[in-house]
């Protein structure tokens, strides 16, 4: 018997999430959103590629909490998503009411999942879904840092000319204007950027990186990236399910790492099938650090006013 995976939010990011689920073929899914036929919908498309991907995974669509049972993983990308102008603090409100919604119905349904976040604005979510759904901090965690590394990586590769599979980026903070990108800890083919670029030019890439939602909404005009972030949490949900410890960058709970406490914020982690396996200590400077102290009093005081 398949993995249980549910993805809630049948909009791009869910549907894009679901259906790279699918495609790896480890796990049953459940896409579930509030709006009638546009689960079952997309699911059913989604279900008819499989003899064309050649893959066997189950995918139901519902309007129905009830069928989340037994799900290891909930994947929520539900809520509103930014238009050119907003940042993603704006959806805060509106936001934090969707979300308590959707976690009361996991907690009530599915209480022994791990909660992946992908609602903007991630840090401040991450840490409602937290409060509202009881559940213990390392079942519930934050996808955004790994995909600002995906932009970086990408950002990086097109200056260096290099694949991305051979760069590695580092990415903390919070997913937003105090992103904490660390050129030099980011490679291409073991190389630190500062050692590769000039100073301008390592400034653009964490630029690029910090606006890079920002630049693909004001492309769009009328809707926000989703195959990427789709594609991000995927990974990390099969990561949770195959109990993979890879390593990756997630929005956690901190309870004195990095010399901060009780916020969630963006820094390397190793996740397995409880979720947050470990939080990864990396050495920073003095400047990262304060950066990243920066990141942690903004989100906070973003929570104060949930």
């Amino acid at each position: 018997m398949k993995s249980k995976i549910t993805v809630i939010g049948a909009g791009n990011v869910g549907a894009q999430c679901a259906y790279r689920l699918a495609q790896r073929d480890f796990a049953d899914i459940i896409l579930l959103d509030i709006v009638e036929g546009v689960p079952q919908g997309k699911a059913l498309d989604m279900a008819q590629s499989g003899s064309i991907e050649g893959f066997s995974s189950k995918i139901i669509g519902t309007n129905d909490y009830a069928e989340i049972k037994d799900s290891q993983v909930v994947v929520i990308t539900a809520g509103l998503a930014r238009k050119p102008g907003m940042s993603r603090d704006d959806l805060i409100h509106k936001n934090a009411e969707i979300i308590s919604g959707i976690v009361k119905q996991v907690a009530r349904h599915a209480p022994q999942a791990v909660l992946l976040m992908v609602t903007n604005p991630l840090d401040v979510m991450t840490y409602h879904a937290l409060k509202v759904s009881g559940f213990p901090a390392n079942r519930v965690l934050g996808m955004a840092p790994l995909l600002d590394a995906a932009r970086m990586k990408h950002f990086i590769s097109e200056l260096a000319k290099v694949p991305a599979n051979e760069i590695y980026a580092e990415v903390l903070g919070s997913h937003g204007d105090l992103m904490v990108p660390i050129p030099r800890l980011s490679t291409v083919k073991g190389r630190p950027l500062t050692e590769l670029f000039s100073p301008e030019q390592v400034a653009q890439i964490v630029k690029r990186t910090t606006d890079g939602g920002a630049e693909i909404v004001s492309l769009l005009k009328t809707g926000s990236a989703y195959y990427a972030p789709g594609t991000a949490a995927a990974q990390m949900a099969e990561a949770i399910i195959r109990d993979s410890k890879q390593l990756f960058g997630a929005c956690v709970l901190l309870s004195g790492e990095y010399g901060i406490n009780d916020v969630c914020l963006g820094v390397p982690t190793r996740l397995g099938k409880k979720g947050i396996a470990e939080i990864v200590a990396i050495k920073l400077t003095d400047e990262e650090l304060g950066a990243l102290h920066k990141a942690a009093a903004a989100v906070k005081q973003l929570c104060t006013i949930l």
